[in-house]
């Protein structure tokens, strides 16, 4: 795929901003094939990703008038669209898990036989703190951890979908692994 020219989906921001939906349609065919595959890296399930495009450029539209730079489109949309993605894709793990339990008839979410209810709850709840901070992250340090640790990315693919290289992949995510180990040793 070609290049974007940050410049041209400036304007086009800008036309959309003030009201022109036709515009919007442009950034829309101009930008989806790139989100889409980000998303599918993500979310490795067709139907997921079309659904997290679809809730992207609805919040893209929605929320247009907050971005203050036109020429920093791509990176809000980007930064949009990860976010959706990883909250996709929790609801579809916790489904997937939830599900998974009610065929087996084990309804005990994370525990062993042992494990009493009170544990269990703290567990999802240390679980849901920790990644609450690692969202609180600068948005590169946070991707680059949920690529990696939370979708068993390799670097290489953490690398092609956050479109920098593997060396940066690697200083975002020590970066945030030390940020992490500050934030919960508090």
């Amino acid at each position: 795929m070609a290049q974007l020219d940050y410049q041209y989906i400036g304007g086009l921001v800008e036309q959309v901003q003030q009201g022109d939906s036709n515009a919007f349609a442009e950034l829309y065919a101009a930008t989806y094939q790139k989100q889409y595959f980000a998303a599918y890296k993500y979310l490795r399930d067709d139907f997921l990703a079309q659904d997290a495009l679809q809730e992207t450029y609805i919040t893209a539209l929605k929320n247009i008038n907050s971005l203050r730079d036109a020429k920093l489109f791509i990176s809000w949309l980007n930064q949009i669209n990860f976010r959706t993605c990883f909250r996709l894709n929790e609801k579809h793990k916790q489904y997937n898990l939830e599900m998974a339990e009610f065929n087996t008839g084990d309804f005990a979410l994370h525990a062993d036989m042992s494990d009493n209810p009170e544990s269990i709850v703290v567990q999802i709840d240390e679980e849901q703190f920790i990644a609450r901070q690692v969202l609180d992250l600068p948005f590169s340090e946070s991707q680059a951890l949920l690529l990696r640790y939370y979708n068993n990315l390799t670097i290489e693919e953490t690398a092609e979908i956050m479109g920098c290289s593997k060396s940066s992949v690697k200083r975002y995510t020590a970066s945030g692994l030390n940020r992490l180990r500050v934030i919960l040793n508090k």
